[in-house]
């Protein structure tokens, strides 16, 4: 079986707050780190009121001091709301507090509504696609060896870092930006799944060796996919119904704490919603675990993906270790 790895955004649910979540995070980080998983991930989101890993690089920084051997890293930082120095600094100083541990995920989406977008950047002058592979190859320059580092303005820390650099995305654009620079990529299959064949076959086909700091020899593809598991199919269908409410709440534009899980998703939604979100979700694998291997064989099997990351939204905290320890057991 291939690798498994987790991504993370914190979740603030219903009834809880943002230091629950927090701590939550941890905890499952360092249950992750005990189960085996390879790599821990939290992603950059900002003005949601489910979401509490709006500060990645400091999120990160946290759950790295409190475990010891698993990969932190971001899942990832929306470079176009950061200067490239800034991100090399961060993740500079993280690989320098905990060497060997920390990946660097970058995506180009803002991570939130042009509204919070304009706040975070200030001016939205630099918006175009074309602005993004600069950022990240000026990002990556900055991790360079000293011997190779030629730049006047320097990353300390940073320079010399082994920074492992994804490209993140859910477009063909990023797949093909992940070929031409060399970088690993992981597909947003979790929340849109439409073009992943596609832009997995794009990554595969166009990828070559560039010779920036931390770029490969040949592709690595990771595939996000979510997934629930519990001891019974109807125990675990239940504890999918929270992240189906939040889907169908971004069909309605409303946002909020992952809700509680209910019975039944009859009569919560219409029969165009239940397709939207059936859509969306489809990359997911939810019941027992019998059933989840299954599911997660068939996905491995399609996409022929080299990681597998999982999100596995729960409102439950006990409930969501407990489906981590049950994927964990399917390796």
């Amino acid at each position: 079986m291939i690798p498994f790895s987790i991504l993370d955004l914190a979740p603030i649910v219903e009834g809880s707050n943002a230091a629950e979540a927090l701590h939550n995070s941890l905890d499952l980080a360092q249950h992750a780190e005990a189960l085996g998983y390879k790599r821990f991930w939290v992603a950059e989101h900002h003005n949601m009121d489910g979401v509490a890993s709006s500060a990645t690089s400091v999120l990160v920084g946290y759950l790295a001091a409190g475990t010891k051997t698993i990969r932190v890293g971001s899942g990832g930082v929306m470079l176009p709301n950061h200067a490239p120095l800034v991100i090399a600094e961060q993740f500079g100083t993280l690989a320098t507090l905990y060497p060997g541990r920390i990946d660097l995920g970058l995506g180009r989406a803002p991570g939130t509504d042009q509204l919070t977008m304009r706040a975070l950047r200030r001016t939205l002058a630099t918006q175009h696609e074309d602005d993004f592979i600069g950022d990240v190859v000026e990002l990556a320059q900055y991790f360079k060896p000293p011997a190779n580092a030629h730049n006047p303005v320097r990353a300390i820390p940073g320079i010399g870092c082994d920074v492992p650099i994804w490209l993140l995305g859910s477009s063909l654009y990023s797949a093909q930006v992940a070929a031409h620079l060399g970088y690993p990529f992981a597909f947003a299959s979790h929340f849109a799944p439409a073009m992943l064949m596609q832009a997995l076959e794009i990554y595969r086909a166009r990828f070559k060796p560039n010779g920036l700091p931390g770029a490969l020899t040949k592709p690595y593809a990771a595939v996000a996919a979510n997934v629930i598991c519990a001891d019974t199919d109807a125990e675990a269908n239940v504890l999918f119904t929270s992240i189906q409410q939040r889907f169908l709440g971004m069909q309605r534009g409303r946002r909020g704490p992952l809700p509680k899980p209910v019975p039944t998703m009859d009569g919560l939604w219409t029969d165009a919603e239940r397709a939207g979100v059936e859509q969306m979700l489809a990359i997911s694998a939810a019941g027992s675990p019998a059933t989840v291997r299954a599911k997660l064989d068939a996905i491995i099997n399609q996409t022929q993906a080299d990681e597998l990351i999982i999100a596995g939204a729960v409102h439950d905290h006990a409930a969501r270790k407990r489906s981590y320890a049950l994927v964990a057991g399917l390796r």
